[in-house]
């Protein structure tokens, strides 16, 4: 089987089993998907929204994550795990975003990557899942795992993972392709 087959053949599979693909955390806009992925780390999307539920009712804007002392947003986030370096990241996430894009989340990969926290995977997520741009394939340790177990990627390094499958799938799917990829890793694989 040719790479171009292997790649087609799993998107079949893939849309057979997850057409919709839905993200597993719930956000209203752009600002509250990068918070709740940017909490994800090394925590259970389950978790995360519980935390975010009430959260995302106390925190609404860039600055709201800047007005209180950061103990008071280390105890809101607490559950989350590794919470202090948390606090600190979204607030100099939230302090770039004040001073240097109006508070509004940019709407282009490079100067998402200019965020504090942000990496390319979370850019691509936020991207993808909040506004429709295409952007990226998020690569995670799921898409990673099962990215190399169906030989889509050789390779260890997760950039150059995500360049292997930019390069395979239509970019018009990379949103798609990288939440179902997720949800096999973590279902299935």
């Amino acid at each position: 089987m040719t790479g171009e087959q292997k790649i087609n053949e799993t998107i079949a599979q893939l849309e057979r089993i997850y057409p919709e693909a839905p993200l597993a955390l719930k956000f209203k806009n752009g600002l509250e998907l990068l918070i709740a992925v940017i909490l994800s780390a090394q925590c259970t999307d389950q978790r995360v929204n519980q935390v975010t539920e009430k959260l995302f009712k106390k925190y609404r804007s860039a600055e709201d994550y800047l007005k209180v002392p950061i103990e008071e947003l280390e105890t809101d986030i607490r559950s989350t795990g590794f919470y202090r370096n948390k606090a600190k990241a979204l607030r100099a996430c939230c302090r770039k975003l004040i001073d240097d894009f109006q508070g509004e989340l940019p709407r282009e990969i490079d100067p998402m990557l200019q965020l504090p926290g942000v990496g390319r995977k979370t850019a691509a997520m936020v991207l993808g899942n909040a506004f429709g741009l295409q952007q990226g394939i998020a690569v995670d340790t799921h898409v990673k795992r099962v990215a190399q177990r169906l030989a889509l990627s050789a390779e260890k390094n997760v950039d150059k993972i995500e360049r292997d499958l930019m390069a395979a799938v239509p970019q018009e799917k990379w949103t798609w392709f990288s939440n179902a990829m997720i949800l096999f890793g973590r279902n299935i694989c």
